[in-house]
């Protein structure tokens, strides 16, 4: 079992910039990969970014490449998303999620889920 737990949301003005966290607690020896979605109202979750939990490696979907960055400290469990450059279209609610096998871009590839956070951009 993994227990996930976000924070870091809260409303912005188009143009800023806020850094989403992720605590990470319990089975941590066999996350694989560690990756954020979002899901705006209406819509269906999507991928945002993923990063492997052991040699830091990362891929970032088309939509917020150049303006998100994903990050980890192995030291104190937690996944940090730096999003900058927010725009209206980022308002969501941000989840973070483990993999214990190869997750990247696919919900079904995640086996624990966070609460949410939610992220609005608005001026």
């Amino acid at each position: 079992q993994v227990q996930l737990v976000e924070s870091g949301g809260g409303l912005v003005q188009p143009g800023g910039s806020l850094r989403l966290s992720c605590a990470a607690s319990g089975s941590i020896f066999s996350i694989n990969t560690m990756g954020w979605f979002r899901q705006a109202p209406g819509k269906a979750r999507e991928f945002v970014a993923t990063i492997s939990w052991s040699a830091g490696s990362t891929y970032l979907a088309d939509s917020v490449r150049g303006r998100f960055t994903i990050s980890r400290d192995n030291a104190k469990n937690t996944v940090y998303l730096q999003m900058n450059s927010l725009k209206p279209e980022d308002t969501a609610v941000y989840y973070c999620a483990a993999s214990f096998r190869s997750g990247r871009s696919l919900r079904s590839e995640y086996d624990y889920w966070g609460q949410g956070t939610q992220v609005t951009v608005s001026s």
